[in-house]
């Protein structure tokens, strides 16, 4: 012992030591002209083996080709899409490819971009205005210019799906063409692959904002972006390890086969985990997270829908059809089956004097992208059928539920402009329907399951409020129902109660008198009267009114159809008059979807005559007082809230709220996922420093001090030598830590000093010593980059070499001597 604290303070051992740090540092003097040079060097040609760019290029395919997969939705899941997107893949992934190996600067890599978009362009994404389909025109060129700007817009103000033209196949193509090209290029130029996750990410999240509010997959499309993005950064990460700790070694040691093989399965291991964990957890999660409802998406904030509380609601015009338009042909059908109807619109909104259609909920209406293909999930086996317009004017278009296809013709020769209301199968035009018009539509005509709706329950709708409806309808609701608790028997009271009890008139002439009108007064008139009178428009109000004030998601339906042995049939011809207006209810069953009820009495079934008066003796007439004024009637206050009340005119601030939370909670199950090893590695880290710093002899809190310094450089990626000198580890660090020449070669000497030297270091020099460690740490960190000192705060290395270390420690002292 007294030998070696003799030789501790010893210059004789430090010249080769020296020499050493000197040829370190011309090594690393020698290595910065290098660095530039290699600067300037293909990366495909800089060592690493060619199918590492393989993976590299098959991975970004397969991420960004999840993002295309949203775009789906909005295009209806016609494969074209899927030729735009995928095309686009690999022609921006081998732009990418081209600017990393000649070294292309920005001006010529966006020459280089424009010039293969516009020459592929017209194969992938106008296709309909191509030559042959892929041969450049002017059509397709003048719309791939046009589409950087205005496509856009268009794939927002169309409703889905928007068809397969040029003016929207831009927007996946464009953009995915964008992504490809941004992520390639930051995975083969930069050294850290972690930026090129962001051009993917942009995708992914353009797909969702630029499509509807359908989800498509949520789940896996989730696990695969989360689980491909974590894996192949962890293989990023492994390959710039190696090559990091290659480049940085300033000693010539021995390999050790084994313990690579062993630390590199580690590795693999740990990210092997934290992938399935993530995958794992997202795709058990993502379906409770996105089973609430849908999503907002841009196409419903940027253009407005039209202004249809301006238009007059078609049930105020029920009782002109019926009196001034009764022999008039309105419009020919051909192809309506028996029992078939033609539907005006569907009505939800009701304020106390009219029931309209509301667009702030069920009824947003869009313009119609592709008139061929307007119903994404019917069946695509319908009905034809044709109408042509005769007397019939407005802007509601006379059509059939559901319309998969509407091809239009107008009588003015240019084809209008059409609006879709999707949830409630109505059309629009705006420009108003006219004599002459002719259309056709395949239509599907829904078939109720009767076996499926008696155990059905109602639909979750968001429908508006109902506004100043009269207190009878609630009273005279509850006593209908009454116990009944089944959901099909409880709509079926209400329609047998007002088609058995009520009387049928329309208040012509030679019928009894009849109101017209749905007002809140006709409604309390029609419900309080000792018999109630009234048509369909009276009847299919009432019966809504008081199915919403049950939490029954109902509305009023006008449309035409033939009564009785004048129904269609599906071969002939039929004309619709005046006289063939009806009004129905629609109730949404889950499952189902919405079923027609007929709450209106049979026209035979008339008011009864009223009782003759009894002949008596006149008295002579008295002069009676008038009546006392009558205080007007007020409405009923607000008291029960419609059950249905989701009023989407304003959103409530907890709908917002919940929608952000949604969003955090699905993102967060992979980053928790990723952050808890990191966050537990830093806290190991932590104890581990401030144990060594704190506890045992001022001798061992020195030798902490210096086992600080080695566990930094080991995670910065110096090779350190476990068997060496404390002085020979220093030299090595010098060579590894320019920054910090000089420090650690003084650490390890007072270090030496410390230990070896007689008897214990005091308290001052101890905290001088951990001073002088701080230093030496800042100099080591300060010698990298950024994300190089990221990656060793965060890397386990350290952590497992010193468990090893104790492992092997425990091993020796369990040996028998």
């Amino acid at each position: 012992m007294s030998a070696r604290r003799g030789a501790a303070p010893s210059r004789t051992a430090n010249p080769a030591p020296r020499r050493t740090t000197n040829a370190a540092l011309r090594r690393t003097a020698n290595a910065v002209p290098q660095r530039a040079r290699t600067r300037a060097q293909s990366p495909f040609t800089a060592g690493r083996p060619w199918w590492h760019f393989l993976i590299d290029a098959g991975v970004l395919a397969l991420l960004l080709g999840v993002g295309v997969l949203g775009f789906g939705p909005a295009f209806g899941h016609d494969p074209t899409y899927l030729l735009a997107g995928f095309g686009a893949v690999a022609l921006g992934l081998g732009v990418a490819a081209a600017g990393a190996h000649w070294r292309l600067g920005l001006v010529t890599m966006t020459g280089l971009s424009f010039l293969v978009y516009m020459l592929f362009g017209s194969a992938l994404a106008a296709s309909q205005e191509a030559i042959a389909g892929f041969i450049p025109s002017g059509a397709s060129l003048r719309g791939l210019l046009l589409g950087i700007m205005l496509s856009w817009k268009h794939i927002l103000t169309l409703a889905a799906p928007v068809g397969t033209s040029v003016e929207v196949m831009v927007v996946p193509y464009l953009a995915t063409f964008v992504a490809a090209i941004a992520a390639g290029t930051l995975a083969w130029r930069l050294r850290n692959a972690y930026w090129a996750v962001i051009p993917v990410v942009a995708l992914f999240i353009t797909a969702i904002l630029f499509g509807t509010a359908e989800v498509f997959l949520p789940g896996v499309r989730g696990v695969l972006l989360a689980v491909g993005s974590i894996g192949w950064l962890a293989y990023r990460h492994e390959l710039g390890r190696r090559e990091s700790s290659a480049a940085i070694s300033a000693n010539q040691r021995i390999a050790d086969p084994a313990g690579v093989r062993t630390a590199f399965l580690r590795r693999m291991g740990l990210a092997a985990g934290v992938i399935v964990l993530a995958g794992g957890l997202t795709l058990a999660a993502a379906p409770a997270l996105t089973a609430g409802g849908g999503r907002d998406v841009l196409r419903e904030k940027v253009v407005p829908p039209p202004e249809l509380h301006e238009l007059p609601s078609p049930l105020t015009k029920f009782r002109d059809y019926l009196k001034n338009e009764k022999e008039s042909v309105l419009f020919e059908v051909k192809g309506l089956p028996r029992d078939g109807r033609i539907r005006i619109a569907a009505m939800d909104s009701y304020d106390g004097v009219v029931f309209n259609v509301d667009p702030n909920s069920s009824a947003s209406f869009a313009p119609i992208g592709d008139p061929k293909s307007l119903n994404q999930n019917a069946s695509g086996d319908g009905s034809d059928v044709g109408i042509a317009i005769d007397g019939y004017d407005g802007v509601w278009i006379p059509n059939a539920a559901v319309a998969q296809s509407l091809n239009y013709q107008s009588a003015q020769g240019s084809t209008p402009t059409l609006y879709l209301n999707r949830e409630s199968g109505t059309a629009l035009n705006l420009a108003g329907v006219a004599k002459g018009d002719v259309y056709s539509m395949n239509v599907d005509f829904p078939v109720v399951d009767t076996g499926k709706l008696a155990g059905a329950g109602f639909g979750q709708l968001r429908l508006p409020k109902l506004e100043n409806v009269p207190q009878v309808v609630g009273v005279k609701a509850n006593d209908i129902v009454g116990e009944i608790t089944n959901p099909l028997e409880k709509v079926q009271a209400l329609e047998g109660a007002l088609s058995q009890e009520g009387k049928f008139s329309n208040g012509l002439e030679g019928q009894a008198q009849s109101s017209s009108g749905h007002s809140a007064a006709r409604m309390t008139k029609l419900l309080s009267a000792k018999e109630m009178i009234g048509d369909d428009e009276q009847y299919a109000t009432a019966m809504v009114l008081m199915a919403r004030h049950l939490g029954i998601p109902a509305r009023v339906v006008m449309g035409f159809y033939a009564d009785g042995e004048a129904s269609g049939d599906g071969a002939r011809s039929l004309k619709l008059t005046g006289s063939d207006v009806h009004a129905w209810v629609e109730v949404n069953f889950a499952g189902v979807g919405w079923v027609p009820f007929n709450p209106t009495p049979d026209k035979d079934h008339v008011p009864n005559p009223p009782e003759p008066q009894n002949a008596s003796k006149p008295k002579p007439q008295v002069l009676q007082p008038p009546p006392p004024p009558q205080e007007p009637a007020e409405l009923p206050p607000d008291s029960n809230p419609d059950a249905l009340d989701t009023d989407g005119k304003k959103d409530s601030v907890a709908d917002v709220v919940t929608q952000i939370l949604l969003i955090i909670g699905i993102v967060a199950i992979p980053v928790l996922a990723i952050a808890l090893p990191l966050v537990l590695i830093v806290g190991l880290k932590s104890r581990r420093r401030k144990k060594r710093h704190t506890q045992g002899l001022p001798t061992d809190r020195v030798g902490g001090g210096w086992s600080e310094v080695l566990s930094q450089a080991t995670d910065l990626g110096a090779s350190v030598d476990g068997f060496g000198t404390r002085r020979e580890t220093a030299v090595s660090l010098e060579g590894s830590f320019p920054a910090a020449q000089g420090g650690t070669a003084l650490l390890a000497e007072r270090a030496d000093a410390a230990i070896f030297g007689p008897g214990q270091p005091s308290e001052g020099e101890v905290a001088s010593y951990w001073e002088s460690v701080e230093e030496s740490l800042k100099g080591m960190t300060g010698s990298v980059g950024f994300w190089k000192r990221q990656r060793a705060r965060f890397s386990p290395k350290s952590l497992l070499v010193e468990a090893k270390r104790v492992q092997a420690r425990r091993r020796a002292g369990s040996k028998p001597s």
